[in-house]
Formats: C-alpha cells, structure tokens, sequence
C-alpha cells in the first residue's frame, strides 16, 4: 500500500507544477507596475542624440507634464509606435526621447542610427537623450524598447506604459492620464 502511494507522489508533484505554469501563462507581462512609480525621475546626466556637446539631465525633464518614450533604431515595434506619438504631438504634449543602446559599434555610428530613424519616421520629441550604454534606461527599469513614462511636471513618474503605444491606447489611457496631471 505504501509503495503504491509513493508512486502518486510525482503525479501530485506533476499536477501542482502544471497548475502553477498554467497561472503563470494567464499573466501579462506589460501589465507590471513600475518600481518608480510616484517617485522623481531618476537622476542622470547624458548628451543629446543630435549634439554631443549638449547635455541634459532630469532637470530639463521638469517644467510641465512629458511622455518620456524609450525608444530604439533597432526597435520594429517603436516603428509602430511613431505615428501615435507624432500625433501625440500635434495633440501638443511634449514629448521626450531617449534613444537607448544602438546597435552599433562606436557612439559616432550609434547616434547616426538614431538619427537616421527619426529622419525616416518622424521626430516627435523636444530632444532625445542619447544613452548608448542603456544607463538611463536601466535606472527606469526599462526592459525592452518601447516603454514610456509619464512625468509630471514636479519631475514625479505618474505613470509607465510598457510596450507600443496604440492608438487606441492614446485615446483610452494616455490623454486622459496626461489630462489627470496637467
């Protein structure tokens, strides 16, 4: 009787993985709240894509309500993403961009890559910072382009959208959460 109940013990093992797995997948990976949610911008100093001698920190961020967008050259769904945020801007929201971490080999090559992206698709942004190393994205948490946030105009992150931004996301989420803190 005892060896026929240890054998139940790796289909119980079996069933309890597979429920747990199965939960997992109901799980959407865009729905996560940022660890800097309500707290500022996070401090950094960087160039701007289109002048290396220009440098901006999270100071020019403040002043009034901006999507800070997370963007990349080498990024398929921030190609998707452009016209929502050309119209974004039209809408008269401002915008911020950092181009992170190109694809190429030197800083030189990286911000050509950028700007030859903005040239073909639109350039939405007031500027973008240049972080080819990915510092500033990773002091946002970013995990993958395209992820934006909304800063305040204290310099509080009020809110995060990760993954492209669609427009029915524009007219559903990010105009009213723009409007919100306005």
């Amino acid at each position: 009787m005892k060896r026929r109940l240890l054998l139940l013990v790796p289909l119980v093992l079996f069933l309890v993985l597979g429920a747990f797995l199965y939960q997992g997948l109901s799980i959407n990976p865009f729905d996560r709240e940022s660890a800097l949610m309500a707290r500022e911008f996070p401090a950094f100093e960087l160039t701007t894509l289109d002048n290396p001698q220009q440098r901006v920190d999270e100071g020019d961020i403040k002043g009034e309500v901006t999507l800070v967008n997370v963007w990349g050259s080498w990024c398929p769904t921030c190609r998707q993403e452009m016209p929502q945020l050309l119209d974004l801007a039209d809408r008269g929201v401002r915008l911020i961009g950092v181009d992170y971490k190109g694809t190429a080999a030197s800083d030189a090559e990286k911000r050509a890559q950028g700007q030859a992206f903005l040239t073909q698709f639109g350039n939405p942004f007031a500027f973008n910072v240049f972080d080819p190393l990915g510092s500033l994205g990773f002091d946002l948490g970013v995990y993958g382009a395209p992820e934006t946030f909304l800063v305040d105009a204290d310099g509080i992150i009020r809110y995060h959208h990760t993954g492209y931004i669609t427009a029915d996301d524009v007219e559903s989420i990010i105009m009213p959460e723009v409007e919100k803190w306005r």
